[in-house]
């Protein structure tokens, strides 16, 4: 996550949750190539963290973090995109729901 207006985006919005949420959620955007908004760069990681708990064997406490980073990240997508575009946003959260889960 090299982009320092993501960066900036995210200590915005994310200042007071806890620290090893935040953590989780930057590194899980920190696997997206920055290729498009911020809106769309969140929404990626939030799939790669979703990806990881649907690979997470048997469920369970040990992948709770990433089910709430995940849930972060598109909740924090849906932000980015309502404070960028706000006429697109039913467009861009439809477009969530067509892909699923552990596609690449």
């Amino acid at each position: 996550m090299a982009d320092p207006g993501l960066t900036r985006w995210l200590e915005q919005h994310t200042g007071e949750a806890p620290l090893a949420l935040r953590d989780r959620v930057r590194l899980h955007l920190r696997t997206v190539a920055r290729s498009g908004s911020v809106a769309e760069s969140l929404s990626q990681a939030s799939r790669v963290a979703l990806d990881a708990v649907a690979a997470a064997p048997g469920g369970g406490r040990a992948i709770a973090l990433d089910l709430l980073a995940a849930d972060a990240l598109i909740t924090l997508a849906l932000l980015a995109q309502a404070e960028s575009s706000p006429a697109l946003l039913q467009e861009f959260a439809a477009s969530l729901l067509r892909e699923p889960v552990g596609t690449p």
